[in-house]
């Protein structure tokens, strides 16, 4: 089972949650609930994306809400259609693909059909997503973070010189002065991408 996406909230510069996004989200809620006027950004760490939640309503509207959140709502299951004889509900979730006539003209000639031949292309391509890829990324994420949270600290663009260079350690003297949650989030992300990048090895 591929591991459930975590998302961390910042209220300024202070980390206030770090976890799965229903979790986030009510402590997000509740620090808004309480009065405090930081500025509240919630990110993706996987991606390291910023993602915009609506906080009008109670506790249980807000987290109703992500059954239509354009990040989320794709992975909210849909009601439940009757199958036909013999088949189970598979998850099958449709939605527009443009091609060329040329790819048409491929996916027809396929004798599993067209949705088949494109899942198992998609399969295929998710197994070659190697480790190094994967680190690839989760350094993207440390980078997009650190152009949200840090753009405006000391050293920043040596901060990310030492990211892309993979300097961890030089990294870490450089940011040594900033809020300690955003640093830490920033070697956090980082220590995924290393970790990625050594499962290619293993």
């Amino acid at each position: 089972m591929p591991k459930q996406n975590t998302y961390t909230a910042f209220a300024g510069e202070t980390c206030i949650a770090s976890g799965e996004v229903k979790e986030v989200l009510i402590a997000v809620k509740s620090h808004t609930d309480t009065g405090q006027e930081e500025p509240l950004l919630v990110f993706e760490d996987r991606t390291g994306i910023q993602i915009d939640f609506n906080l009008q309503g109670t506790q249980e509207e807000v987290l109703a809400k992500l059954a239509t959140h354009p990040h989320f709502a794709a992975s909210v299951p849909s009601p439940e259609k009757k199958a036909g004889p013999g088949r189970p509900n598979l998850g099958v979730v449709s939605r527009e693909v443009s091609l060329l006539p040329r790819h048409w003209e491929w996916l027809g000639k396929q004798p599993v059909g067209a949705s088949a031949a494109l899942r198992r292309l998609v399969d295929e391509a998710r197994k070659r997503d190697t480790g190094t890829e994967r680190a690839r990324q989760a350094k993207e994420a440390a980078g997009k973070f650190m152009w949200t949270m840090a753009g405006n600290l000391p050293d920043f663009e040596e901060a990310c010189r030492a990211l892309y260079a993979d300097e961890r350690e030089g990294l870490e003297n450089i940011i040594a002065s900033w809020p300690p949650d955003i640093r830490n989030h920033v070697l956090r992300l980082v220590d995924a991408a290393e970790i990625k990048s050594q499962d290619t090895h293993s």
